[in-house]
């Protein structure tokens, strides 16, 4: 067996490396769609994007990173809150840092700034979500990995 194969079967934070990888690429790529494309707004456009990557998210994370047994409805309740959570703290501040980049720089460089202010808060957001799923969300079934991982 490969070594990223034996890591993929055997490392739940792999696995969720993997998963939030995807899921970012899955909705940055519809926010970004949405920004430029069809002219949503910031808010419009992020918040469909991570939406759509929030379902992506929870159910890899349920059935692949975690494997996790819990409460159906227990854990949508609370990956809702963690991801709602995160969403409004990271691009908050994403759009905070945006304003004041253009308050520094000229008007002229408006895109850039969201487009920076975009990729900032999905940082913050795949950080936070991170510990928000590892801690709150799956938190029952995590400890069954805590010597592999």
């Amino acid at each position: 067996m490969s070594i990223i194969r034996k890591a993929i079967n055997e490392k739940p934070f792999i696995r969720f490396l993997l998963v939030g990888g995807l899921n970012t690429l899955v909705g940055l790529s519809i926010t970004y769609v949405l920004l430029h494309i069809c002219n949503f707004s910031y808010w419009g456009a992020t918040i469909t994007g991570n939406s759509t990557g929030a379902i992506f998210s929870y159910v890899m994370n349920r059935t692949f990173t975690f494997k996790s047994r819990a409460s159906m409805p227990r854990s949508i309740l609370r990956f809702a809150f963690v991801i709602l959570c995160c969403y409004f703290l990271s691009f908050y501040l994403g759009l905070l840092l945006a304003n004041r980049m253009e308050a520094i720089w000229s008007n002229h460089i408006g895109t850039i700034v969201k487009d920076a202010a975009v990729v900032i808060s999905t940082g913050i957001y795949t950080i936070t979500n991170y510990f928000g799923q590892k801690l709150i969300v799956f938190r029952e079934t995590e400890n069954q990995y805590d010597a592999e991982a």
